[in-house]
């Protein structure tokens, strides 16, 4: 009898064969191993508002969503999105055929390239992207074509110091070709904390008009931007309605990452199409949890103005430390991120200096590089998250000052 001997590798999707444990899993399994400040994964050390748990706590308590619930999400929570999207930017979306519920955006993501992907289509994305982009890409048997964002400084220099990563929208319109399906855009902008201006939005919306792209937007930071930055939806742009899916989160904006609730907003052709391949991965998910986020969704827009300074302020000493520790700091517009440059300091491997971090300084980072299809243009970058509690922020920042 034949068969695979224990040694044996199992034969991986040829699409995946690039893709093993993300990063994430590798360094927060360090941080635990080595008893380090974990800074490296993005998920808050603490939870979200009390009334919005208690709001999961009634549901599961009331029978709410303790079995399955529908399969395009509970009305409540659809109802809440698109009342958000109206209130916020002006966009009208129709509860009942305009708005998915989603297990989180990483599902989002994946359900819509799955869906709008032939074999063969090319996705222009801006670089460095999360990690699932690619993957999801490559399940769906599209092309990768990265655009970096790169950074210059504020009179136009490339460089580092005192600089921003920023989109050179003449290397974006070269991307595009006749091979060109959709466009990947994710701002606020992780791991850079780059949020795209009006000007870059609306060169990147008379693009997708001009070739007839569908656009998918990665939007989940949205309610953490800084300073004078704004986040601008790029569906409330002319032409954009009807070919842009506009991806949500609940995680980010809650601080309950672990519930798993996400949301895409589109023309129900696309919602159509997207809803086709979800029912096939998760079906559902995350039942009780919606009943709360629908709640959550209707805070008073206090809430969301306190989060944003709760989170600049976390922003500002963290980055007050790694400027102290001899990083250069890329002050981010958005996100929870913080991207660095570890050059000042004598190294340029980013995955080395984070592999041995956790043993020098007892913090733990992510390297920028596995962001990157060029590895070498990421490689002397790290990004540190700062939605951790201000005493841990001092406490790793101290540590990191021994650097």
């Amino acid at each position: 009898m034949t068969g695979m001997t224990s040694s044996a590798r199992p034969r991986l999707n040829r699409r995946l064969a690039e893709f093993g444990t993300t990063i994430f899993a590798e360094m927060s399994a360090l941080a635990v191993s080595t008893g380090s400040i974990n800074l490296g994964q993005g998920f808050p050390d603490t939870d979200g508002p009390e009334e919005v748990r208690e709001a999961a706590v009634r549901a599961l308590r009331d029978g709410r969503g303790n079995q399955y619930p529908p399969g395009p999400g509970i009305p409540e929570l659809r109802t809440a999105i698109a009342a958000h999207q109206l209130r916020r930017y002006g966009l009208s979306y129709d509860p009942d055929t305009e708005v998915l519920v989603t297990a989180g955006a990483t599902e989002a993501i994946a359900a819509s390239l799955l869906a709008l992907l032939e074999p063969g289509d090319e996705v222009v994305a801006l670089e460095p992207y999360y990690d699932s982009y690619a993957a999801s890409i490559a399940m769906a048997g599209g092309r990768r074509v990265p655009v970096t964002l790169r950074p210059y400084s504020d009179n136009g220099a490339e460089g580092t110091e005192g600089a921003r990563f920023r989109l050179d929208l003449d290397e974006l319109r070269a991307a595009v070709t006749d091979r060109t399906r959709l466009l990947l855009i994710n701002t606020p902008h992780n791991p850079t904390g780059t949020v795209l201006t009006r000007a870059e939005l609306a060169a990147i919306a008379e693009l997708a008009v001009e070739r007839d792209l569908l656009v998918v937007t990665d939007e989940v930071y949205e309610h953490l931007v800084f300073d004078d930055a704004e986040h601008l939806p790029l569906a409330a742009f002319p032409g954009m309605r009807e070919r842009t899916v506009t991806i949500g989160s609940a995680g980010k904006t809650f601080s309950f990452t672990g519930w798993k609730v996400g949301w895409v907003t589109a023309a129900p052709e696309l919602v159509s199409a997207v809803r086709a391949v979800k029912q096939f991965l998760t079906y559902v998910s995350s039942g009780p949890f919606q009943y709360a986020v629908a709640e959550a969704l209707a805070l008073p827009e206090s809430y969301f103005d306190g989060f944003r300074r709760d989170m600049l302020a976390r922003r500002d000493i963290l980055a007050q430390g790694l400027t102290e520790a001899g990083f250069t700091v890329f002050r981010p517009a958005g996100t929870y991120f913080i991207t660095t440059d570890i050059r000042p300091l004598g190294e340029k491997d980013g995955f080395a200096f984070c592999r041995a971090l956790p043993e020098r300084a007892g913090v733990v980072a992510i390297p920028n590089a596995v962001f990157y299809d060029d590895r070498e243009a990421g490689a002397p970058f790290v990004r540190f998250a700062f939605c951790k509690r201000e005493e841990v922020l001092r406490e790793a920042a101290e540590r990191l000052r021994h650097l």
